[in-house]
């Protein structure tokens, strides 16, 4: 009797799911709401300062926040890194 999944790995099963990529985007999402939400505490920044600072409204962070939500642009994320006093660097790899 032959196994099919030994060796593979939890990326080839995503693959294989053909969610992959939609997994990715989510992890990536959460690990950047979260990085900025942990910025917004240390400088004790309100969501309403932050959303100044940005100069979007408080809703526009709301969805950043959300790590849930994967729809993100990039100039939205530049924003939110210049208001935090970071700089944005995205790359391929």
């Amino acid at each position: 009797m032959k196994k099919k999944n030994v060796g593979s790995n939890f990326d080839d099963f995503l693959r294989e799911e053909k969610i992959f990529e939609h997994a990715q985007a989510v992890a990536i999402k959460r690990v950047i709401a979260y990085q900025i939400s942990e910025e917004m505490k240390q400088r004790k920044l309100s969501k309403t300062e932050m959303a100044g600072k940005m100069k979007t409204s408080r809703a526009a962070l709301e969805r950043l926040l959300d790590p849930a939500n994967a729809s993100v642009t990039l100039a939205t994320l530049e924003r939110a890194a210049s208001a935090l006093g970071k700089k944005l660097r995205v790359e391929l790899a």
